[in-house]
Order: structure tokens, then sequence, then C-alpha cells
């Protein structure tokens, strides 16, 4: 799975999710991309599930991008653990998405095979998102 090889703090506040995406909403490298409609934390497993749905598609044809990257600890408490004591121990990473954002990049395929593989993606993830082409 994708995580960060160090960080430097363990944990991390959990911040807001409001407004648009001030970067990353731009084509930097392919033809194709996914971009979010709304703002979600994406985990790293979901990401994973997601390439592994493009790349089983494409038959290692073209080039994917991933866009984004899991680089905030997610906490949690143990079950049936009182209140207080402290912030929990890191379980997972996620990725903050806000819409706007341009998650993976696709190159070296036609549209239909990009907007197939792209269809089978978005089911792996937890927020809606729809399929976009450069504009030439």
């Amino acid at each position: 799975m994708l995580a960060p090889s160090r960080t430097k703090f363990r944990k991390q506040h959990r911040g807001r999710m409001t407004g648009n995406a001030k970067r990353g909403s731009n084509f930097a490298f392919g033809d194709y991309g996914l971009i979010a409609l709304e703002c979600a934390w994406v985990k790293d497993k979901q990401i994973e599930a997601a390439r592994v749905a493009i790349m089983r598609f494409m038959k290692r044809v073209g080039k994917l991008w991933i866009r984004i990257f899991p680089d905030k600890p997610y906490t949690k408490k143990p079950a049936e653990t009182r209140m207080g004591k402290g912030k929990g121990n890191p379980e997972f990473w996620v990725a903050v998405i806000k819409p706007g954002r341009i998650m993976f990049e696709m190159a070296g395929v036609d549209e239909a095979t990009a907007r197939e593989a792209f269809r089978l993606a978005k089911y792996k993830l937890p927020i809606k998102t729809k399929f976009v082409k450069r504009e030439e």
C-alpha cells in the first residue's frame, strides 16, 4: 500500500475539507483523467484497488499516473476503550481529496478504453467522479 516513508509527526489534526482543489486540477501528464466531484478522505487501499482495476483492464498498454498520495495518518482508539488518555494510534493513511482534483491520468490508449478503465475504477472509490479529457 501507499504510505510516506517518514513524517515529522506521527499524528495530525483532522482539518477541514471545504472549498475546491487549489492544485492538481489541470492535466500534467496524460490525455484522459478521473476528476473528483466531492470532498473525501481516500484510503491507501482504495487507491490501490482503483489502480489494479485500471491496469487489469488496460492489460499493461498505455501509461497511468496516480496524482494523489495518502500522506495523512488516520488514528483510531481501540474498541471498548474509555474516553480520554490521549489520541489513538495511526491505523492507515488517507489522501485529502477536494472537488476538481485530478486523481488519475492516462495516456497511450484510445478514449473508449480509458473511459471503460476509469468506469471500473470509480466503483472502488468512495466519491463521485467524472471522466475528463485534455482540451487540445
